[in-house]
């Protein structure tokens, strides 16, 4: 998925990046914390289990077919005036079976039967995966005080996950977070995406600014806005 394509599923405006990007400066300005802020179309490749689909309708169009070969023969047989090849039936069942794995495997690619057809545990694995690996490349862990953490959001799965450097975690419950992070993904999906983002950044900079406080100096570590990941792996 595209980024042009993603923002617009999430309805977003270029003035709702510039409230989220705010909302972030806001909250940081209150603590020696940082907060980042990520979605992604889908956290990885899935195309094994949309292959696997594919296989398996596949499977089922030949056993449907099978109670009908009969009249499949006959068929032919008026098409070919009784002199139908032999190679011509068992062509007709190849050719069928291969484009109900291609015609399913492109299906599979909407969300709503992607989400359909790959397991709870995978998505939630892949989801948490994405977000670690984002967490490092992002630069997060890095902060002067390892008090950064990441709002990730996966599109495609429905899922948010928020990663908490090893500074904060030793402070704040990842239970916490975790509130945050489902409440975040209850939000968009009532199609609230600027306000979901918002109000989790402000909810997350008021746990920061218990237990992190504003310095007299302080830097901002990492970028405020709301990134845009296009790159999909599979783990």
């Amino acid at each position: 998925m595209k980024y042009k394509t993603l923002v617009r599923k999430l309805h977003l405006s270029e003035q709702d990046f510039d409230d989220i990007k705010k909302a972030v400066a806001d909250a940081e300005a209150k603590t020696t914390g940082e907060i980042a802020v990520a979605v992604t179309a889908e956290s990885a490749r899935y195309s094994f289990w949309e292959l696997l689909a594919g296989n398996i309708a596949a499977a089922l169009v030949l056993i449907v077919m099978i109670p009908f070969a009969d009249k499949i023969r006959g068929l032919y047989r008026m098409l070919y005036w009784q002199n139908e090849p032999s190679w011509i039936l068992p062509l007709f069942y190849i050719i069928t079976c291969f484009a109900s794995v291609i015609i399913i495997f492109y299906l599979a690619n909407i969300p709503a039967l992607d989400r359909l057809i790959i397991p709870p545990s995978v998505k939630r694995s892949c989801v948490t995966h994405r977000a670690f690996r984002y967490f490092t490349e992002s630069g997060v862990y890095e902060t002067a005080e390892h008090s950064g953490i990441l709002i990730f959001v996966s599109y495609m799965e429905r899922q948010v996950r928020i990663v908490a450097d090893s500074g904060i975690s030793a402070k704040i419950s990842q239970d916490m977070w975790n509130l945050i992070a489902d409440e975040l993904a209850e939000n968009i999906g009532k199609g609230q995406v600027k306000l979901a983002f918002t109000t989790a950044i402000e909810k997350c900079g008021a746990l920061l600014a218990e237990n992190f406080p504003p310095h007299q100096e302080n830097p901002n570590e990492l970028s405020d806005g709301l990134v845009i990941v296009e790159d999909e792996e599979w783990f």
